[in-house]
């Protein structure tokens, strides 16, 4: 009953997955809609959900797991936590050194952990995956040591102690790309070679610093995870009881309530602090906790309480069964395709050009859809998404679930 009771959170995770490996694989990065990109800055688009839902619901796992860590004890807590921390951050590191070579004109070399050609630039070490870790044990330690009032106050000095640090450590223009504090610490922790450069500049939107409030995002999904286990102790399912009468009634208004009210209050942070995922804002946290919160109330009246379960639910619930497995290969099958080049062409000054599987199917199938270049990008993501559920579902036909 336990599985099916929190079939919703199933889902939940397995939609946030999803959609991570979506928004990460369009068929080009010059053709996507609007909705599918990060906001340049300040703001936030629907892609600015999707990493903080799962650590939200890397937060929901804990509330199941944490209680059987407190009876078996701290020896067996802090085993499996560090062990599970060191993997998740070993694996991203692998991901992001991955495939180990690469192609230098005619010639595959070794990918250093530093060019010797451009010594400000090799291995990154931070990135999606490092960040899950890091917040997964800060997040884990809290809820295993302190109850939930506690962490409740933990979590909002955390993130007023953030706010204050950002306004007083940081530059003219605390909030912004080049007055924002951490980059300096990421530099001299992890060295410029090691650190993202997407912006133009080193900057790092899963550095050290702004993975501090982020910690949170994890805690507020054990915290919400907590309220539901409390909530539905008692065998609601399938009920033909009045909705006032049902322990659901308590729980999604509940959840509703408490969501919107995170929402509001990020609202009003964010005229001082304003919603912003590359830095990872309180207001932000504040306010995808309240969204995410509302989304799996949501899931639950309509998955547990109306009984709803098609093949949309079963769709995103495959992903669910194996989320670091497919979210990892998601990221390692292009690059290591990529080592296998196809020629296509002359470039204009005479020297042959070529591309890889993936990237010669979408020029020469998915581009080729009429309409608008963001339709055929748009069109590769669901292709690609699709092979991803393909795997997983084969998977979970042969009862092979990966887990860390």
């Amino acid at each position: 009953m336990m599985k099916q009771r929190y079939y919703s959170l199933d889902v939940f995770r397995g939609a946030t997955v999803a959609l991570m490996i979506m928004v990460n694989n369009p068929g080009t990065w010059a053709h996507m809609f609007a909705p599918l990109k990060h906001a340049a800055w300040h703001g936030c688009s629907p892609t600015d959900l999707v990493f903080p839902f799962f650590l939200f619901a890397v937060g929901n796992a804990m509330s199941f797991v944490i209680p059987r860590l407190q009876e078996a004890g701290p020896a067996v807590f802090w085993k499996k936590v560090l062990k599970r921390t060191v993997l998740i951050f070993a694996i991203g590191l692998f991901i992001n050194w991955w495939p180990f070579i690469k192609w230098e004109g005619a010639e595959l070399v070794f990918k250093q952990w530093v060019d010797p050609n451009d010594p400000s630039r090799g291995i990154r070490i931070l990135g999606v995956l490092q960040r899950i870790a890091i917040a997964y044990c800060f997040a884990s330690i809290l809820a295993y040591y302190f109850k939930e009032k506690a962490i409740i106050w933990i979590s909002a000095g955390i993130l007023l102690l953030y706010w204050a640090v950002c306004a007083l450590a940081g530059g003219a223009d605390p909030y912004s790309l080049e007055g924002w504090f951490g980059t300096k610490y990421d530099i001299d922790i992890l060295g410029v070679p090691h650190i993202y450069k997407g912006e133009g500049v080193p900057f790092d939107p899963e550095g050290l610093m702004s993975t501090l409030p982020a910690v949170v995002q994890v805690v507020f999904g054990y915290l919400v995870g907590v309220f539901i286990k409390k909530q539905g102790q008692v065998d609601w399912l399938w009920s033909k009881v009045p909705a006032s009468n049902e322990p659901h009634f308590k729980l999604l208004s509940g959840m509703f309530v408490t969501g919107f009210i995170l929402v509001v209050l990020a609202w009003i942070w964010a005229l001082g602090f304003p919603i912003n995922k590359k830095i990872w804002t309180s207001s932000y946290v504040l306010y995808t906790t309240g969204l995410a919160t509302m989304t799996i109330g949501g899931m639950i009246w309509f998955i547990e309480v109306q009984g709803v379960k098609n093949k949309l639910t079963q769709f995103f619930d495959v992903f669910g069964k194996n989320p670091l497995f497919i979210f990892v290969l998601s990221g390692i099958l292009p690059r290591f395709l990529g080592l296998f080049r196809i020629p296509d062409g002359l470039a204009d000054d005479g020297t042959k050009k070529y591309i890889d599987a993936f990237g010669w199917f979408y020029k020469y199938v998915c581009a080729q859809v009429p309409g608008i270049p963001e339709v055929g990008s748009f069109a590769y993501s669901l292709c690609f998404l699709t092979l991803m559920w393909v795997i997983c579902y084969w998977l979970d036909k042969k009862k092979i679930y990966v887990k860390v």
